[in-house]
């Protein structure tokens, strides 16, 4: 793909709602494939979650490979290709881009960071004394001294997300150099950011209501197990939806131009 066709579209702000639709569309051609993606995502996330530091470490460096892997059957989907066991590892079989998504990885790892230390040094002296010198600290006076890191590390976070937004899809399928891609990810997300902010709120609203639903069936007295079992599915299920929605916002602010 030549770098200078590369343009990204400015979309109305109702675009972030097409995005869902659109993603639920491609996520009813074929729902079982994307169910075992989101199965398989979430075990591996529970997996690095259960391992410490290294585990965390390692889950991060593979977020954008994942997003990719992610994109390319999404894609598949779209062109009406039926997702066989065979072809979800097939795009890292072509030169460079299993390199160049883990250099990828690498940088957003080391982004993450840095965006976590910025956001610990201004409140390390109250972090330390929340903690004290007890072996048990009170962890109301700690979770307090963490609010202000958290906010900080959120606002941090907001502009990484935008870096590599579209960084795995612009150098896994348009081969462009790590720092454009980032560039080209957040010049995208500025042009379309009213569209992404009603996405991400849109996102926040489905994952509020079905906390609040669950909430309604713990008051309304439904068995511990019952509703374990069925906030795994209900996640896994809204997990692959999401996953189908991150295809259109590529397709539609570059308008596929892989195709």
């Amino acid at each position: 793909m030549n770098t200078p066709s590369l343009q990204a579209a400015i979309l109305p702000p109702s675009a972030g709602w097409g995005w869902i639709v659109q993603g639920y569309a491609l996520f009813r051609r074929q729902p079982l494939a994307m169910i075992f993606w989101s199965t398989a995502t979430s075990f591996l996330i529970n997996l690095g979650a259960a391992i410490p530091v290294l585990g965390q470490i390692l889950l991060v460096s593979l977020t954008p490979l994942l997003t990719f892997l992610t994109l390319c059957a999404c894609r598949h989907l779209s062109l009406g290709q039926r997702m066989l066991p065979g072809m979800w590892l097939r795009p890292l079989q072509e030169a460079g881009t299993t390199s160049a998504l883990l250099r990828l990885g690498l940088a957003y790892l080391g982004c993450t960071l840095l965006a976590a230390l910025a956001a610990v040094l201004p409140f390390l002296s109250q972090l330390l004394a929340a903690i004290g010198t007890e072996a048990q600290p009170d962890y109301a006076t700690l979770a307090a001294a963490m609010t202000g890191p958290m906010i900080v590390f959120g606002g941090f976070y907001v502009l990484l997300s935008a870096l590599f937004w579209h960084a795995p899809a612009l150098m896994g399928w348009h081969r462009l150099p790590l720092r454009r891609a980032l560039f080209y990810s957040m010049v995208a997300c500025w042009r379309n950011k009213w569209a992404i902010i009603l996405y991400v709120a849109s996102w926040a609203a489905v994952f509020y209501g079905l906390h609040q639903a669950l909430d309604g069936l713990v008051a309304a007295g439904v068995s511990t197990v019952a509703l374990v079992w069925l906030s795994l599915v209900l996640d896994i299920l809204i997990t692959a939806l999401l996953y189908c929605s991150f295809y259109p916002i590529y397709a539609t602010i570059f308008r596929d131009a892989t195709a």
